[in-house]
């Protein structure tokens, strides 16, 4: 659970709207936002740096608004929210909320918003590679996911050589695991992961079969998800020793979020049968 600084009615005079006298004359908006933090530390010091500068926040806002031009209030709000979520350091969610007081809808109305929550999540990728230059593979997917401008790798696993899964007449594979913080959804992580496998030359012709790079989801936060091109957390990973030994490494509390087991207890499991 985090903490709220809450700010409301920030008044902004900005150039946003789909007509185009919207965009050259102007109006005002006004802007609130639930910062989510921890204040914990702050309230004990009395130390401005421990916590969030609501000042400096508000003029971030403001000055975000009135360098920007968009169309739509959806638009405003996910790009203002992106740009906070990746400058403040200590901000770990925002519910941020524009409002719109003179929307041209040439009807009575006393306002227009737009409202959403966005946060930082916790991910959880397994890596692997059994063709060419294993290591090589491996170690420039961890440096494109860090370089996505919304995503930041927080640890990575040592890199263990083991035996083929499902087809076992193959060379032996390079498995690792990486914490990954991102902005991104699953499935805008997804389509990123795609296309670092294919950036590595990754050929989908045989389930289980040899590739340059593998990389797939394991965990985003506690979510359950069942698509039908993606399942989180991982369908099969309590079966797999090269995807628990790695993660363990350098997540081995974490609880599985159906199981209710952790990665050391599902290890353990394994390694019993």
């Amino acid at each position: 659970m985090y903490d709220k600084i809450q700010i409301e009615n920030l008044t902004v005079f900005a150039n946003h709207g789909v007509f185009p006298e919207e965009n050259a004359l102007g109006q005002k908006f006004l802007v609130s936002a639930t910062l989510y933090t921890d204040t914990h530390t702050a309230g004990c010091t009395d130390d401005l740096d421990a916590s969030i500068d609501y000042g400096t926040v508000c003029q971030k806002i403001n000055v975000f608004l009135r360098t920007h031009t968009y169309k739509l209030l959806e638009r405003a709000a996910e790009s203002l929210a992106e740009s906070l979520l990746l400058e403040i350091p200590k901000l770990q969610k925002i519910r941020l909320q524009i409002q719109k007081p003179w929307a041209p809808v040439r009807l009575p109305l006393e306002n227009v918003s737009v409202e959403i929550l966005r946060s930082w999540h916790t991910v959880y990728i397994a890596l692997g590679s059994n063709m060419g230059d294993k290591e090589g593979y491996l170690r420039q997917a961890v440096k494109s996911l860090d370089m996505l401008p919304t995503s930041r790798v927080e640890r990575v696993s040592s890199f263990l050589v083991t035996a083929p899964y499902g087809v076992t007449d193959q060379d032996e594979f390079l498995n690792g695991c990486l914490k990954l913080r991102t902005l991104l959804t699953p499935q805008e992580l997804l389509k990123e992961l795609h296309r670092i496998e294919q950036e590595a030359g990754r050929e989908r012709t045989l389930r289980w079969g040899p590739r340059t790079l593998d990389l797939d989801i394991l965990f985003y936060d506690d979510l359950i998800l069942g698509d039908d091109d993606l399942c989180i957390p991982h369908v099969d990973m309590a079966n797999r020793d090269f995807v628990l030994r790695p993660l363990c490494e350098i997540a081995p509390y974490f609880h599985h979020p159906v199981s209710g087991k952790t990665i050391q207890e599902m290890l353990n499991d394994l390694n019993q049968k």
